[in-house]
């Protein structure tokens, strides 16, 4: 019997035949003889997943209706059907697994693959046959046959399959139990939405809505330096001295204190220069490069993963979904036979610093299902690079480049700190002088970061008198800054700690994070979908729908990224074979019973005053909530449309409106209504002026227009 292979989607059962002589037929293809398949084989596919799990009303009927008194959904057994417009490519897939004895499973390397693959076998009803796993990591016609002669058994693939399973029908279970549990309570005190919630969504909005809350209550505060310009015999440099005061009185007092002038003459008192070194950074992951993309290119996580995804199937690089900044022997070996073509690709010729492996890049032991993120050994052509999209070939050039740079030399310079005493107080100085660019002449990306770069100083000498510009300097505290999307998928990965090293984003630390490599930038297109964040110009803001659900969840664990991290954490323990899935799951039934038992009580505690334009997608039958009386013509009322708010009379000439937004600040419906009632609203902070700063006032409505009102209570 020829065996059947099975792919995740056509384009991977494509990439496959490419490696053999094959016959098309409708929904398959037929591998001819040859070596690796003597009788042929058979590859199919699926399209993405062709099998989901049935709806609640398919379990019981009382489960079609949204009801409190309906949950738990909790079935004793969960069954699984096939998707949608997609039962002709299973009837081709299920006739050909029956006829055969032997299945290759050769969906994508991760749990997600072995998901698909083992829903789809056993919903054909085919049991007992040989089931052999492909495991690659490149599409290269040379790694396609060598993985198809060298095929795993699927033990690794059955325990990957139990964890995907398990995740599969927690986030089942929480969205189906939580989502009808907060929009019932929620429209019964008025607020006519419907609240997704998931497992590992709504922990990230909460990550997002408390950076939202630090930023909104950030109260800027004054503080005064001393500053000093010094003119030496080379040159002009800046010092700094170790004093930070809120009142410029206790800094004029420290001056006072030294009999410092504005023009007080100075010494140098020590100069100390030490050498340093920076290594080129390490191998990208898929978080890392989302991360550097969406910071030199502004690109969303979801278009890496995408474009990756399509140069992968290009096979110009190796497997995207990978968590690992490592490789093995074998890949360092081809990289470093094929280092001056690379060079050639990206026109950067260099001398080779050393062909040896080094722990930083290579390690075999810290390598599992997939390595990092490398080009493959196929060289594209100059034609097939110009071919290439300007995000794939940026993304192309990155991994080509990072690679490289393991070749290059370090990046060296000389750090020099310098003292300068006036009257006793000491200035401090920092400077860099950069002695060989190494590696960093192969990124480029590393001149256009934000970084500002130590001032390189003229040269010092101790014991050298210096003339001196000694003024004090004003500044004020800055409020956290809102995340990018790229921010935010490191943030899920170290469980809403931002780790961001500036010389090479390495985020990927022994963490517990929200979600995995692969489904990270799914979630916040999730997200953002369901309408709770806004991303605009790369910065990621709450949306009020956003923040309503965030104020109904604070307090439970929805809003906790640490037990989602922990349940994460789990399910890997399940793919390791450390965990059972029936222990998962029934935690997460204590879990739903848990929701069901406190959130009623907890929302008629709380306080939520945000009131939402329905969207018409969800609620097309509720009416826009008058928020108070126009008070221009005293017969409509305001309501909220989109980006404004409005009188309901309008069709009889009323031009009564209000800005949604105010200096930046966006005007919530319960302020519009102190504005239309009582002409004034209470202190708001974080409006920006024209000059970036952040302040607080309130705002006033006075013959017809909203004005600023900075009165004190």
């Amino acid at each position: 019997m020829k065996p059947v292979i099975l792919a995740e989607k056509p384009s991977q059962a494509k990439a496959y035949a490419d490696a053999f002589s094959v016959k098309r037929h409708e929904g398959f293809l037929e591998i001819l003889p040859c070596p690796i398949f003597p009788e042929g084989a058979y590859i199919t596919w699926g399209i993405g997943h062709l099998v989901e799990l049935k709806e609640p009303k398919a379990y019981d009927p009382k489960w079609d209706k949204w009801s409190l008194n309906s949950l738990p959904i909790l079935p004793d057994r969960y069954e699984f059907q096939v998707a949608k417009g997609k039962f002709k490519q299973f009837t081709i897939v299920k006739k050909l697994i029956r006829a055969t004895d032997t299945i290759i499973n050769a969906c994508d390397v991760d749990r997600e693959g072995s998901n698909i693959f083992y829903s789809i076998y056993y919903q054909t009803g085919a049991r007992g046959k040989t089931i052999k796993r492909l495991w690659i990591n490149s599409l290269e016609v040379d790694e396609v046959r060598k993985g198809f002669a060298n095929l795993q058994d699927n033990r690794k693939d059955l325990l990957l399959y139990e964890e995907a399973k398990a995740r599969q029908i927690s986030d089942w279970l929480v969205g189906m139990n939580g989502s009808r549990l907060y929009s019932l309570l929620l429209q019964s005190q008025g607020i006519r939405e419907v609240f997704p919630i998931g497992r590992v969504q709504s922990p990230t909005i909460y990550l997002i809505y408390q950076r939202q809350l630090e930023i909104e209550n950030f109260v800027s505060e004054p503080f005064f330096e001393i500053e000093a310009i010094f003119t030496a015999e080379h040159g002009v440099y800046k010092g700094k001295a170790k004093a930070k005061e809120p009142k410029r009185e206790i800094i004029q007092a420290l001056l006072a204190k030294h009999a410092i002038q504005p023009n007080s003459p100075g010494v140098i008192t020590s100069v100390e220069k030490l050498d340093k070194r920076m290594p080129p950074p390490q191998l990208h992951s898929l978080s890392t490069l989302q991360a550097t993309a969406n910071r030199l290119w502004k690109t969303s996580p979801a278009d890496v993963l995408k474009t990756m995804q399509g140069l992968y199937e290009k096979k110009l690089v190796t497997y995207p979904r990978t968590d690992s900044r490592f490789i093995t022997t074998s890949e360092f070996s081809y990289l470093a036979g094929q280092v001056t073509e690379y060079q050639k690709l990206i026109g950067h010729p260099f001398p080779v610093a050393s062909l040896v492996p080094k722990k930083r890049y290579v390690d075999n032991s810290k390598v599992q299902e997939h390595h990092a993120i490398i080009p493959t050994k196929k060289l594209p052509t100059q034609a097939k690079l110009a071919g290439l999209s300007s995000i794939e070939r940026n993304l192309y050039e990155e991994i080509v480049r990072t690679t490289l740079a393991m070749f290059h030399t370090d990046y060296l310079y000389t750090e020099t700190k310098v003292t300068t005493d006036i009257n006793g107080l000491p200035f401090f100085t920092t400077g860099k002088t950069e002695r060989d660019k190494g590696w960093k002449a192969l990124l480029v990306r590393s001149s256009k970061e934000t970084e500002k770069d130590e001032p390189t100083l003229p040269p010092l000498f101790e014991q050298e008198k210096v003339e001196s510009n000694i003024g004090i300097k004003e500044g004020k505290t800055q409020p956290p800054k809102p995340y990018t999307e790229g921010q935010l998928i490191a943030m899920m990965k170290t469980c809403g700690k931002l780790v961001e090293d500036k010389n090479e984003t390495d985020i990927l630390k022994e963490v517990e994070g929200l979600g995995t490599e692969a489904t990270r930038s799914g979630i916040i297109e999730t997200i953002k979908r369901h309408g709770y964040i806004d991303v605009t110009k790369n910065i990621v803001s709450i949306t009020d729908k956003g923040r309503v659900l965030c104020q109904a969840i604070e307090g439970n664990l929805l809003a906790s990224p640490s037990m989602t991290a922990k349940w994460e954490t789990y399910l890997r323990k399940i793919g390791n074979g450390e965990g059972s899935q029936e222990r998962f799951l029934g935690s997460i039934a204590k879990f739903i019973h848990s929701l069901l038992q406190e959130v009623p009580n907890q929302l008629k505690t709380k306080n939520i005053d945000i009131q939402l334009v329905p969207s018409k997608k969800s609620n097309a039958k509720y009416k826009q909530e008058p928020i108070a009386p126009c008070p221009k013509c005293n017969q409509g009322s305001i309501v909220a449309r989109k980006n404004f708010y409005g009188c309901t009379n309008y069709k009889n000439g009323c031009t009564q409106t209000f800005n949604g937004f105010f200096l930046k600040k966006k005007i919530t419906p319960s302020q519009i209504k102190l504005l239309c009632t009582k002409g004034k609203t209470n202190v708001i902070k974080g409006f920006v002026a024209e000059n970036g700063q952040t302040f607080n006032a309130s705002l006033s409505f006075i013959e017809g227009k909203v004005k600023l009102d900075f009165a004190k209570e």
